[in-house]
């Protein structure tokens, strides 16, 4: 790749989200400013709250987790055409395959052993379940939109059902406690990160995220994908299954939502707990626009959306909390409108001088 092309890249890759967060603070100014608020009194004061102390920089990076997975998950699907927003039942089915198996294994189960089980049990139980509406499209044409939404409450009552009928804990909405697989804490690490919720599946979300960029980007199964995606009539004139890719891309997207569920049952509370995924699917929908369904965008997307979600609380004593939700909506809306009207001004630039 020449260097003339890379940098067109990272130009359309990285100035289009830059152009909606600028927008989102004016907004964000105007809207402080409506409430009788100084905008940099309150920006400061978020950034304080949440990059500006351990505890509060250890919570970005817990939520960061989470919409890691769930931002991979619906930019996997995009990548292939599909609209997958059914996330937030397959990081809560995700969560509980991993706390069930962590509390069926002995509690004397070493570590090394019990955490990649449970790991996998939440993969292969988010991509059933992500299987499941690609495998309709795939046969009846069922769209995913429709599919996912609908699953989205049959697992979750499911679950709901599960919990409270067979495996909570008298008085409590969650199951008993894992009995191996706990995912350590960056507190044991880094005292400083003491009382947050930080831990090491954060290390498990970054590896999934690069491990999804090579899949798609340098390997045949990933062309194939995002072939699919461009063009599926031409995908299947060129002999690519279209069928069997929107399957297994579904599956894809499942598992790494499903992977997200560890953040909370093996790292954070060591249970499974009613409605612990509530608003991280759809949040993940927000990412993966940002994040422009590149892997490593949605990275940088979740750290940009966990420090407002974490910031919100920070702020919520001056100015109300749902600033913040509205500021995300913002964002979307803004890169929605921003993404071709930068990509028109980037080409124009570039185009050679006459005269």
């Amino acid at each position: 790749m020449s260097r003339a092309s890379l940098r067109a890249r990272i130009e359309e890759a990285l100035l289009p989200p830059a152009v909606a967060v600028l927008v989102a603070l004016v907004a964000g100014d105007a809207l402080i400013l409506s409430v009788g608020q100084s905008p940099s009194a309150v920006y400061h004061l978020l950034l304080d709250g949440t990059w500006g102390n351990a505890y509060g920089f250890g919570q970005v990076l817990y939520k960061t987790t989470t919409l890691i997975c769930t931002g991979l998950c619906v930019s996997v699907g995009m990548q292939a055409g599909l609209f997958n927003i059914g996330g937030e039942g397959q990081l809560a089915i995700g969560g509980f395959a991993a706390g069930i198996v962590g509390l069926a294994l002995p509690a004397g189960t070493p570590g090394l052993l019990a955490v990649p089980l449970c790991l996998l049990a939440a993969m292969l139980a988010g991509g059933a379940a992500g299987w499941v509406p690609g495998a309709l499209r795939a046969r009846f044409g069922a769209h995913e939109v429709i599919t996912t939404i609908m699953l989205n409450f049959i697992i979750l009552a499911l679950l709901n059902w599960l919990v409270a009928a067979h495996l909570r804990v008298p008085g409590t909405l969650h199951t008993p406690d894992i009995r191996a697989g706990a995912i350590p804490r960056l507190e044991t690490f880094f005292h400083p990160f003491h009382g947050s919720a930080a831990n090491l599946s954060l290390l498990v979300a970054l590896a999934a995220a690069l491990a999804t960029w090579w899949f798609l980007f340098q390997t045949r199964s990933g062309y194939e994908l995002r072939a699919v995606g461009l063009a599926p009539d031409a995908a299947e004139y060129g002999g690519v299954r279209v069928g069997s890719v929107w399957a297994r891309t579904m599956a894809i997207s499942g598992a790494l939502a499903g992977l997200g569920g560890i953040n909370f049952v093996l790292g954070h509370k060591l249970y499974y707990e009613e409605g612990f995924a509530t608003g991280y699917g759809f949040l993940g929908i927000a990412v993966a626009l940002v994040g422009r369904n590149d892997p490593i965008g949605v990275v940088f997307a979740s750290l940009f959306f966990a420090t407002l979600s974490q910031g919100g609380l920070a702020i919520n004593a001056v100015v109300p909390k749902q600033m913040v939700d509205v500021l995300q909506g913002v964002v979307i809306l803004a890169v929605a409108a921003s993404v071709p009207e930068v990509r028109r001004l980037l080409h124009l630039s570039r185009r050679p001088v006459e005269g």
